[in-house]
């Protein structure tokens, strides 16, 4: 891993700030990092290992990939970028596929709910009371319109979050942080460049509330910092 310098440095400063917001990271803490192979969690991952170099917290990492059981290179390119960079890591096999199904068989929310219960056994095996996700601004600002348009509530993806009566917190140190930084940073960075894309990724709900937000974009561009903000500016008079 190398200094902190260009994207990285802008991205590392925002995550500071999360971290300092939200109180994230103790003294001591093992922290578990859930590494997708993408270029979120991939960032996630390398600033807050290069940033152990300067902060006055000491704290461990353990990066872990789930293997869902699809076809997939990203076990094997994963654990020599860990090997190569000397980070701490597990690969956790978890097939959820029934035979002759294939992945177009599996929804979002179970391939999710089970990466999430795998993450969390994994965590608690290896004494990690931290689970820091690779969710950025971006992710929240959609969550919060999905959440609305498709469930009726309003909610969004809290960047610390308690769970079991705080026996696993959740952590995401990238949501002060752009998805467009990260692009940037990825293109310099030393990250694995195979992909193994999600065949339900083109129509998820996702996709389609981040194309509705560009096209807002275009009218108001302020619209996603707008968005971020009213997540935390709730006028509970004028809710029913």
């Amino acid at each position: 891993m190398s200094v902190i310098q260009g994207p990285e440095f802008y991205i590392s400063k925002r995550v500071g700030k999360a971290i300092m917001d939200y109180d994230m990271i103790s003294d001591g803490d093992k922290i578990l990092v859930a590494v997708s192979g993408g270029k979120d969690s991939l960032t996630l991952l390398r600033v807050l290992y290069d940033r152990r170099k300067f902060v006055p917290i000491k704290y461990n990492l353990l990066a872990v990939h789930i293997d869902m059981g699809y076809p997939c290179h990203h076990p094997k390119i994963l654990s020599e970028y860990f090997k190569r960079h000397g980070i701490e890591y597990r690969i956790e096999k978890v097939n959820i596929l029934k035979p002759g199904q294939t992945r177009k068989d599996i929804s979002c929310f179970w391939c999710s709910w089970n990466r999430r219960r795998a993450l969390f056994e994994t965590a608690e095996r290896f004494g990690c009371t931290k689970v820091a996700l690779g969710h950025h601004k971006d992710d929240i600002i959609e969550t919060t319109l999905m959440n609305l348009f498709f469930h009726g509530e309003i909610s969004s993806m809290a960047p610390k979050q308690e769970l079991f009566n705080g026996k696993i917190v959740i952590i995401r140190p990238l949501a002060y942080v752009e998805e467009r930084l990260i692009v940037k940073f990825a293109k310099v960075a030393d990250f694995p460049h195979h992909k193994c894309s999600c065949p339900n990724s083109v129509t998820s709900n996702r996709t389609k509330v981040s194309r509705i937000i560009e096209e807002l974009e275009k009218v108001n561009p302020d619209i996603r910092t707008n968005i971020f903000r009213a997540t935390k500016r709730i006028k509970k008079e004028y809710l029913l």
